[in-house]
């Protein structure tokens, strides 16, 4: 079992860059695979990045160029640096780990309670 607890987020003007972090506290964090989701007002929540156990990355198309997802097993922690922000990629993010078999089974997982990222002038 796993608890997760963004921090990092805030407001920003257009253009400008932000890093969100998920800190990850229980055991083989190493082990997850992590992702990062985001619900604008109105809309349903929607992957935004994944990082797998073994590094490998995967980005929605919207944010593709823009955002970059890593991982320090280290630190139990998840990032997603994201650059040349737009105001419609205000939304509160969510970091999500699971396990091999539930990704594979499109199980739940963990969640973390987001955090809220503005960009605006």
């Amino acid at each position: 079992q796993v608890q997760l607890g963004e921090s990092g987020g805030g407001l920003v003007q257009p253009g400008g860059s932000l890093r969100v972090s998920c800190a990850a506290y229980g055991s083989s964090f190493s082990n997850y695979i992590m992702s990062w989701h985001r619900q604008a007002p109105g809309k349903q929540r929607e992957l935004v990045a994944t990082i797998t156990s073994g590094g490998s990355t995967t980005y929605a198309e919207s944010v593709k160029g823009r955002f970059t997802i890593s991982r320090d097993n280290a630190k139990n922690t998840v990032y997603l640096q994201m650059n040349s922000l737009k105001p419609e990629d205000t939304a509160v993010y969510y970091c999500r780990a699971q396990g091999y078999y539930e990704y594979r089974e499109g199980r739940e997982g963990y969640w973390g309670q987001g955090t809220q990222v503005t960009v605006s002038s």
